[in-house]
């Protein structure tokens, strides 16, 4: 096979950086563990010695069996370039060692190949998995790569005698019932308050649930029916949380007939405040389904991928249906070569797209993508059933194609229109602050702390494509030498910690992030600050030897703190000011505005820990387990330090030692 073809070149490939990290596809279903074979290319290093590219894929493609695996190439300082998987390592191997190619991109990854690595497989579905589940850690930069992997969220109902409905995202790793994925946290939450409203479910923690006394807020405004107090028996609460179980699993239409007619019964009887009762949950169900757009009629469970390339770049739209249900859209933009065909792209995307996601019954596309019958083989493999992937062509699945398709082609328009504007805003940022070249990678500084406490400080990151919200980092101040609310030494720990760990990652400037072309080295840094912060920040730069690798502007908020009044500080100029309509301006507060709201979002979180934190978290030798035995027999934490020995010692669980332990942590002084 030509790699020219690029089938598997341009596929989600998977790689390890030795043979102890081949437990890593601890995701693989049972039975679909591959054969971890490793080949040692080190028996004979001379072999290879001093060869690159097509010579050095010639010396060690003779050595190679006839079975299917995935390989890796590296360049001279050991970065992977690219992975792919093969149903023969050798006959895909020999394609390019022959030196043929159909694309300058693989010429390039040939060239740049200083050693390969291979991982032998008992089949090509196990290759396949395999690649698809180490693609996204090791990110290679020739193979097509997913930009967003984010988890998408659940609903959850919880096993336990009074069930609680509650947002689930990552490993299900609760007891009880998952429902979804929806595409986004707000359409789950939007999804809850109206389930909540119609069935009258809990959503308090099981701790909050077991200690309450009277019914809450939620009770006294109608949207929890207080299975903790009593005010609901058990089957009455059972019976609402099959009725929720029943709508979210496609049953809506029964249950809505079936309140219709509890509040027809409850009319007649002249019980018109029951009425109203039913009449208010079947208005919450309605507004549940109205915010799903589409729901289709004969199709119970299928995910929509439409993909539109336009302007060297490619945007894949994909929409959930479980249940009958709509559960909402996402577009993404995957990462790859403007030359590269668009089933080639969509079907690279798809293999990392489930390669930690549940799989449904049937896929969708808008167009063939390479190896569809391996992916679906390898889908039903890793998913335990038969799961399809189809090109629909006429009817309502067709219909759902085309819709998912126009919606790609507009968030691809949004984007290339955003993209260019924001080529224009660099172009003048370039200009306004005297800089040699637009800069790709901005990053931009703020701090955020109350009197001194719970200290972050926070980094984000923009550049052509906007912001880049997986490069944003936080740093909680550790020093313990700088005085509560010091900024300046905030900062000046903040950029120490920055690019001491930079330098030692990289030794030169403009090195890029694994598998990315976006540089891990900044062209320009913003401090929220005046001259102030500046002396500070160019002190530390100084220190480093990369004041002159750096350009370091202050941005300071001006008279009255007022937008538009900012003040500049730059290195070799005086500080100046930038008409209050100038775009560029805008751009800066618009940057300084986002690290704002990170800064002080981090800050909230860990003044919220640092709030929530019990007591019982400090002992040691005292668990999960334990604290719950413990906050259940006594209540709360406080009640904890102050029972005496025996009555610590009459806890479930709780040994002398262990009450000995606990005693002495709340009494020692």
């Amino acid at each position: 096979m030509s790699p020219g073809k690029n089938t598997a070149p341009d596929m989600p490939d998977l790689d390890f950086d030795d043979e102890d990290e081949a437990p890593e596809v601890e995701s693989l279903p049972t039975g679909a563990e591959p054969s971890f074979t490793a080949i040692d290319w080190t028996a004979d290093p001379g072999d290879a010695a001093g060869k690159a590219g097509a010579d050095l894929i010639q010396t060690l493609v003779k050595r190679l069996p006839n079975a299917p695996g995935v390989y890796r190439m590296m360049n001279a300082a050991g970065d992977v370039l690219y992975v792919g998987k093969a149903r023969s390592l050798k006959k895909r191997v020999t394609a390019y060692a022959q030196g043929r190619f159909h694309t300058n991109r693989i010429g390039r990854m040939v060239r740049e190949t200083a050693t390969m690595e291979f991982v032998v497989t008992r089949t090509e579905i196990e290759a396949l998995l395999l690649e698809a589940n180490l693609i996204k850690r090791l990110r290679p930069r020739f193979n097509v790569l997913m930009r967003d992997d984010k988890s998408f969220p659940y609903i959850l109902i919880t096993d336990h005698t009074s069930p609680g409905i509650f947002k689930h995202r990552g490993a299900r790793s609760k007891k009880g019932e998952y429902f979804g994925p929806f595409a986004s946290a707000q359409a789950v939450g939007r999804t809850i308050n109206s389930l909540q409203r119609a069935f009258l479910i809990r959503s308090c923690t099981d701790s909050f649930y077991e200690n309450r006394t009277r019914p809450c807020l939620l009770y006294q405004i109608k949207r929890c029916s207080g299975p903790c107090t009593g005010e609901i028996s058990h089957e009455g609460y059972a019976e609402l949380v099959k009725e929720a179980k029943d709508f979210l699993s496609g049953r809506s239409l029964s249950v809505k007939e079936e309140i219709s007619a509890q509040m027809q019964e409850a009319s007649d009887d002249l019980d018109f405040e029951r009425a109203a009762i039913y009449r208010d949950r079947l208005a919450a169900l309605s507004h549940v389904q109205s915010h799903q757009g589409i729901n289709p009629q004969g199709i119970e469970e299928a995910d929509v991928f439409a993909i539109h390339q336009e302007g060297g770049q490619t945007c894949i739209q994909v929409f959930f249906f479980r249940t009958g249900q709509n559960w909402g859209n996402r577009a993404y933009f995957p990462k790859a070569d403007p030359a590269l065909e668009a089933g080639e792209v969509l079907g690279s995307f798809l293999s990392q797209f489930y390669d930690d996601k549940l799989i449904p019954r049937a896929i969708l596309l808008s167009g063939i993508v390479d190896e569809q019958e391996l992916l679906a083989e390898a889908f039903s493999t890793r998913a335990g059933r038969k799961v399809s992937i189809s090109v629909p062509q006429r009817g309502e699945k067709r219909d759902l194609v085309d819709h998912a398709l126009q919606n790609a082609r507009e968030a691809l328009g949004r984007r290339l229109a955003e993209t260019s504007t924001q080529a224009r805003l660099l172009d003048g940022f370039a200009t306004t602050f005297g800089l040699e070249k637009p800069p790709v990678r901005i990053e931009v500084y703020d701090n955020s702390h109350i009197m001194g406490t719970n200290a972050v400080g926070a980094m984000i990151v923009a550049g052509p494509e906007g912001f880049v919200k997986n490069q944003y980092r936080k740093f909680n101040i550790r020093s313990t030498d700088i005085t509560p609310g010091d900024d300046f030494g905030m900062m000046r720990e903040v950029m120490e910690r920055r690019f001491s760990r930079l330098l030692k990652e990289h030794a030169e400037g403009g090195e890029v992030e694994n598998g990315s072309d976006f540089p891990a080295w900044p062209d320009v840094i913003l401090i929220d600050g005046g001259q102030g912060q500046m002396t500070a920040v160019r002190a530390i730069l100084a220190d480093l030897g990369i004041e002159d690798r750096v350009v370091a502007i202050g941005v300071a908020k001006g008279q009255d703190r007022d937008a538009g009044r900012e003040r500049f500080f730059v290195r070799g100029r005086d500080s100046f000011s930038l008409p209050v309509r100038d775009p560029v301006l805008y751009f800066v507060q618009r940057m300084r505005d986002e690290a704002h709201r990170f800064a002080i979002g981090s800050h909230r979180a860990r003044r919220k820990k640092e709030m929530i934190r019990n007591p019982l978290d400090e002992i040691a030798g005292i668990g999960p387990t334990r604290k719950r035995a413990l906050l259940l027999h006594f209540g709360t934490a406080k009640a904890v330090g102050r029972a005496a020995m025996d009555d610590l010692m009459a806890v479930d669980g709780i040994s002398e030692a262990v009450a000995r332990v606990v005693y002495n942590h709340f009494h020692e002084k």
